[in-house]
């Protein structure tokens, strides 16, 4: 290589490789502080594509799975709600029929026909209060039947459907089919003079049997609820672990490139010194 005093062709290399070590030096300090490998898109376009994409879709099954935990929270609420009213049912029908034995007296019938009339009033109370986040679940005011975004698609296989029939009025009027609670007490307890007291036990029973179905429709709702969010915890753990494959910095890998950055960094720039003087012995020559 000629010795010239006016283009430095070492030092111009020199320069090149301690660019090149420094910005290496750099990436592996920003990886290992920041844990990505990924931190722009310059450092891998594809996959910095991928991953934002990735991330999109794991912020999306973050409130899919919050849609599916509030549904389950308030199918609990109803169904709970449905207990109560269930156990008021059977302490009717226990009454019922301890009214339909003759041996008691006008008085216990009486009795009974005021237990049985508080409980009759308790259900509509626990119908009409019943509710979850502004809506009234059992007093008749939901029509049509509620969706959950149980996915994160807008397809058909990212909802989940609760049918309106689980909310339809649970009050004691609307159990018996009748607005004359005062009444249906007394025929409960026996004490209206035409019908018997066990002739009513078909009806409760009807009633019973109503909530039964709606219990057991709740129940199988709130397994495919379940269901969905173990689904949805399973496909997020894969993309994360994808996400992770991709983006994250492997920590070793990077300490090592680092380590080796610096000793080129310092390598070029101890060269950079000498091949700087190198003009200074032609100007010797002279």
């Amino acid at each position: 290589m000629p010795l010239s005093i006016v283009t430095n062709t070492m030092a111009m290399k020199c320069r090149t490789y301690l660019d090149a070590s420094t910005s290496s030096l750099e990436t592996a300090m920003n990886r290992m502080a920041s844990g990505y490998r990924i931190n722009t898109a310059k450092d891998d376009a594809a996959g910095y594509t991928i991953a934002a994409s990735m991330g999109t879709k794991l912020s999306s099954y973050d409130v899919a799975s919050n849609n599916t935990q509030i549904g389950a929270d308030l199918l609990s609420t109803l169904e709970e709600n449905f207990d109560l009213i269930n156990d008021h049912l059977e302490r009717i029908r226990e009454l019922t029929m301890q009214a339909a034995n003759d041996t008691y007296s006008t008085d216990s019938k009486e009795a009974i026909e005021a237990e049985i009339l508080a409980r009759y009033q308790e259900i509509s109370r626990v119908a009409n209060s019943c509710e979850y986040n502004g809506f009234y679940l059992m007093d008749g005011s939901i029509t049509t039947d509620l969706g959950l975004q149980a996915g994160i698609y807008g397809d058909p296989t990212s909802r989940i459907t609760m049918e309106a029939f689980l909310f339809e009025d649970a009050t004691t009027s609307a159990l018996f089919g009748r607005n004359d609670i005062d009444a249906l007490a007394t025929e409960c307890a026996g004490l209206d003079g035409g019908s018997k007291a066990y002739d009513m036990l078909s009806i409760i029973d009807l009633a019973i049997t109503n909530v039964a179905n709606r219990v057991t429709q709740i129940g199988a709702i709130q397994n495919r609820l379940e269901s969905a969010i173990s689904a949805i915890d399973v496909a997020s753990q894969n993309l994360t672990s994808s996400v992770s494959t991709i983006r994250d910095a492997d920590i070793s890998t990077e300490s090592t490139n680092y380590i080796q950055a610096q000793i080129l960094q310092q390598a070029a720039s101890t060269l950079l010194v000498t091949a700087n003087s190198t003009p200074s012995i032609a100007l010797d020559l002279l």
